[in-house]
């Protein structure tokens, strides 16, 4: 789970360019959240070791009642809730506004901690004229400038001292599930039919994210851990705050998780959440298993499933890997199936295929397409190597990384898929430049 950072702060101080700075040659996912200046602004980063998400709101506006601004102090605030560090921004050069008096003091309520970021400092000397305004607050200042990039150490440093070192997931014999979809998809009933008849509830374990509840459940023999039951199980009597909040827990549970069980509403369109949530899973290299829940309410002919499994593979195209279970949590209808598709997709998931296998393989691959010109070069493999599992990683050495077409490293992912199957299992391909005494 990674540290989560809020960036806060009224409109035009420098909130987006700061947020672009800190996930800046990161392999960051970043999650665009509708709108542009309203909504928030998901993405990942990592700080000498430590990984982090941070969070872009829209201006915070104090006390304005037009609707969208509104709406923005409304995630502004929402992105408070969620956060474990707050950095507040102030535009140096307009000095301090009232509006940046009244967000502090709103900050001040809150038990987070809070970094005064005083932007837009370009240069160093003479920056005491900027800062003067701001001590009146009484906290520390980082000075900055998040469009050159100067300052952010100091600043970053603090924020992340007390932030927890990458979590290591430990290599377990049991696939950890998460269940994860849009509000109302149904997954508190789906959690709930899991753990249901002829199940063993062996534990209630503390999980590592706030009022997290895993559940290690065994079935048939098999034990699987469940991630934050609690959270999934819980009464929808704040039902938009658990919307607002519904992406975040679905980030925070996929990055514990082996596998995700991503419901989908079969009476509703996929939505851009539901793609928002798919992206994540695809991008964090968790298996997954598609429930296409509340399908006892669909009315249907002879080809509904398969109309249906077409219009879900165009538009979840960053799982089209998953396998597809139409389900209805409330009846229980092929609920059975579920943690056999876990299982399949777990077995692939940890799946360690050996060198000489592979490079049959390869050699197969080349013969029926060999490596297209690619910026005045043609691509030369040496050998694959399998170097990761979870998810199923694959290297290949080659003559020039810059040579592999984007187009012929598809294709030998799709290879791969179709000698080894790989079903519900994201993969990972990587080009490494062979050396030169390797050339010979």
């Amino acid at each position: 789970m990674a540290f989560m950072i809020a960036i806060v702060g009224r409109p035009n101080v420098g909130k987006s360019r700061l947020f672009n700075r800190l996930i800046e040659s990161q392999t960051a996912i970043v999650h665009d959240f509708e709108g542009v200046t309203r909504d928030r602004q998901y993405g990942d980063g990592d700080w000498f070791g430590r990984p982090f998400t941070v969070v872009d709101t829209g201006g915070f506006v104090p006390r304005d009642e037009d609707p969208m601004l509104m709406q923005m102090r409304h995630q502004a605030q929402l992105a408070v809730d969620e956060a474990d560090a707050i950095i507040f921004v102030v535009d140096g050069r307009a000095g301090l506004a009232g509006a940046d008096q009244e967000i502090f003091e709103l900050l001040r309520t809150t038990d987070k901690p809070v970094y005064l970021a005083v932007n837009k400092i370009d240069t160093w000397s003479g920056q005491e004229q900027y800062l003067v305004d701001f001590y009146q607050l009484g906290v520390p200042l980082y000075p900055l400038s998040a469009e050159h990039g100067i300052g952010l150490d100091p600043l970053m440093d603090d924020v992340m001292e007390d932030a927890p070192k990458g979590e290591v997931l430990k290599d377990e014999p049991f696939a950890r599930i998460a269940v994860v979809g849009k509000p109302n998809a149904g997954k508190s009933s789906t959690i709930n039919a899991l753990l249901g008849e002829e199940r063993l509830l062996t534990s209630d374990v503390a999980g590592t994210t706030r009022d997290a509840i895993d559940t290690m459940v065994r079935v048939d023999g098999k034990e699987y851990l469940v991630i934050d039951t609690a959270g999934l199980r819980r009464k929808r009597s704040i039902s938009q705050r658990l919307e607002e909040f519904s992406v975040v827990q679905a980030i925070r549970s996929i990055d514990r998780a082996d596998v995700a069980l991503m419901v989908l509403d079969a009476t509703q369109p996929i939505s851009t959440q539901d793609k928002k949530i798919a992206s994540v899973v695809q991008n964090r290299g968790r298996g997954c298993v598609i429930l296409v829940n509340k399908w006892d309410l669909v009315e249907k002919n002879t080809d509904t499933a398969g109309e249906y499994i077409k219009t879900l593979r165009k538009e979840l195209q960053f799982v089209d890997y998953a396998p597809v279970i139409f389900v209805s949590a409330k009846t229980g209808q092929r609920v059975h199936r579920i943690l056999g598709a876990v299982d399949q997709v777990f077995e692939q998931y940890t799946r360690r295929i050996q060198t000489a296998e592979l490079n049959r393989f390869l050699e197969g691959a080349l013969a029926r397409h060999s490596p297209p010109m690619h910026g005045n070069r043609r691509a030369k493999f040496l050998y694959i190597s399998q170097v990761a599992t979870r998810p199923p990683t694959f290297m290949f050495s080659v003559n020039h990384t810059d040579a592999v077409a984007p187009s012929y490293r598809k294709y030998l992912e799709n290879q791969l898929r179709e000698a080894y199957t790989f079903e519900g299992v994201p993969l990972r391909t990587l080009m490494r430049q062979r050396k030169q005494r390797e050339r010979e």
